[in-house]
């Protein structure tokens, strides 16, 4: 299952997903992984979710960054959700010529039964149709 967050820049959007992921803490059973491109909020989320700074892995575009996730995933076999904050800026891309990314989250969430968070930078009516399906 994908879940969007979505919101103009400033709108608090990060903070509702560290939320989330704390919420989210009482019930799993599984593994918890934060991605993000920078420290902030690092210390908000409860020690049992893995964080993970990309900006430390030196991710060159849309497929350096749907490798980094299948990596990431495939390290344990038990993850239960995967929280992805600022995906563009992670990307490099406008989320509107990221279909190949959310096409491959889409696959891994259904094949690995995870729950996958995605923070995108964009008003509602900005969102493409293979992003906004997953509101």
């Amino acid at each position: 299952m994908i879940k969007i967050i979505y919101g103009a820049k400033g709108t608090g959007k990060t903070k509702m997903m560290i939320d989330a992921a704390n919420a989210a803490v009482a019930d799993a059973k599984g593994h918890m992984i934060f991605i993000t491109d920078n420290k902030r909020g690092m210390y908000d989320l409860e020690r049992e979710i893995r964080f993970i700074d990309t900006s430390e892995y030196d991710i060159a575009g849309e497929a350096a960054l749907c490798g980094f996730i299948k990596g990431v995933i495939a390290g344990n076999h038990d993850n239960e959700y995967v929280f992805i904050d600022g995906v563009v800026r992670i990307a490099g891309k406008p989320v509107q010529e990221m279909a190949a990314f959310f096409y491959m989250l889409d696959k891994v969430s259904k094949t690995n039964n995870l729950v996958i968070t995605v923070c995108v930078s964009a008003a509602k009516e900005e969102l493409p149709d293979f992003v906004s399906k997953y509101i």
